[in-house]
């Protein structure tokens, strides 16, 4: 079985995350969707959020699961006997940072290999931050995000006003 990983913050999940995904369902066996904790960033919803409305948001792809982890990357990889780690290119200003990570990844894990997709182009400007800033300014976000994940946008935003 051929398994891949994809990982990323996901706060929130976007429908470019989704595009992706379903790309890399049409590759690979098995998708693990891994929800990480990145220290650079401060995350509007819990992991356990984020897991739970990206489960909602695919149930459509069978061949999709969704879980959390700490720690390296390439050694969950290993874990879950991954040949592949999935990660989203929308822009040139993408490419640096995934490149520097693909090859210390591949130092870490030769056999795991880094494949790069593009999400269609509808969605090359749209990235978590952009519908984060949106929501917390009162912008629409609609269409941007999974009804589910608009949802729980909505009852974050309303919380942190109280």
């Amino acid at each position: 079985m051929k398994i891949a990983i994809y990982p990323g913050t996901f706060d929130p999940i976007t429908f470019g995350h989704i595009d992706v995904l379903e790309r890399a369902s049409e590759i690979f066996d098995k998708v693990i969707v891994t929800v990480s904790t990145n220290s650079a960033k401060t995350p509007l919803f819990s992991v356990e959020e984020r897991v739970e409305m990206i489960r909602d948001a695919i149930v459509k792809i069978k061949n999709a699961e969704v879980e959390s982890f700490h720690g390296l990357l390439m050694q969950y990889a290993k874990e879950k006997n991954a040949i592949a780690v999935v990660r989203g290119l929308r822009a040139v200003s993408d490419f640096e940072y995934e490149f520097q990570m693909a090859l210390m990844n591949r130092k870490l894990a030769q056999k795991i290999t880094t494949v790069f997709l593009m999400p269609h182009e509808k969605y090359t400007y749209l990235n978590s931050s952009i519908v984060r800033e949106l929501a917390l300014l009162g912008g629409n976000y609609s269409g941007l995000v999974p009804k589910n994940v608009e949802k729980k946008l909505k009852e974050k935003i309303r919380s942190l006003s109280k």
